[in-house]
């Protein structure tokens, strides 16, 4: 872990204050925050583990756990609820047998149900790798995933 590290760390060399960005990019190298690179990061900043996962569980965007290789996330706000949000998540939660929060055995998918992209004249939205897919319907959301299955 620490060769894979060292890299992303170098910059930050004795950088007071750098622990965030740190944190994001060792997240944006492995995809989550794993124990040993919590246990990299206090030793290479000078922080003990429990400071590092203190900023880090304090903020939404750390993981801690591997996501899957594609990202679904289904908004849920008003105006995506009101145009089929709902039924866009359920058949997502079917097709791929996970519920908001989890991921694939295979980690193939995650999926995560959002409050709100912001994209309310689009609805119902879904983000899957940060491409938007926007009015989808059942069947789209359906084709959409079989196609990225498919890969």
């Amino acid at each position: 872990m620490q060769e894979q590290l060292a890299s992303v760390l170098a910059p930050y060399q004795g950088q007071k204050g750098a622990t965030i960005p740190v944190l994001q990019k060792v997240q944006e190298k492995l995809g989550y925050l794993s124990e040993e690179a919590i246990s990299e990061i206090a030793n290479f900043l000078g922080l003990s583990e429990n400071e590092i996962y203190g900023v880090a569980s304090f903020y939404a965007q750390f993981r801690f756990e591997r996501q899957g290789e594609h990202v679904v996330k289904v908004c849920q706000g008003t105006a995506c609820y009101v145009r089929g949000g709902r039924r866009i998540l359920d058949t997502v939660k079917h097709e791929l047998g996970i519920q908001p929060g989890e991921t694939t055995e295979d980690y193939k998918f995650s999926l995560e149900r959002v409050a709100c992209f912001g994209a309310c004249a689009l609805a119902p939205v879904t983000v899957i790798d940060n491409t938007v897919h926007a009015k989808m319907t059942t069947t789209e959301v359906k084709q959409l995933l079989a196609q990225y299955q498919g890969e």
